[in-house]
């Protein structure tokens, strides 16, 4: 091969190399953008269910049916959230602790940060959400 075609074949991988490098920078943005949606949302309804509570107990009212589906709600949020973070982490090749939110190794079996037990389905948690 001649000069120009090797310093071509190197310009075309190194391309290549930014491109999934970049692709890999946007995914992680977007996940990380949804994870902040999705704390907000979060926020948002904690803050309507104590409205709701308190609202009920200044009119004298039962609304144990509307509790127990804010509280719903706030669990399936829950459940996005980690579904988010352990994927996040596994773009980092990292575990994500479900106890304090904590980024760990994706070898450690405690938290560094608050010390609990790393779950062993949290690492092989389902792939099949991972297309987007």
């Amino acid at each position: 091969m001649s000069f120009f075609e090797d310093t071509l074949l190197a310009v075309k991988s190194a391309a290549g190399t930014v491109c999934k490098k970049t692709g890999r920078v946007v995914d992680m943005s977007k996940l990380k953008l949804t994870a902040a949606e999705i704390t907000k949302e979060i926020d948002s309804r904690y803050e309507a269910l104590g409205r709701l509570v308190y609202d009920s107990r200044k009119a004298g009212t039962d609304i144990d049916g509307l509790i127990e589906e804010c509280t719903r709600s706030i669990d399936a949020l829950y459940t996005r959230l980690d579904e988010v973070n352990n994927r996040i982490a596994r773009m980092k090749d990292k575990k994500y602790c479900e106890t304090c939110g904590a980024i760990i190794d994706k070898n450690a079996l405690f938290c560094s940060r608050c010390g609990s037990r790393i779950n062993l389905h949290n690492e092989n948690t389902s792939a099949a959400g991972e297309t987007e």
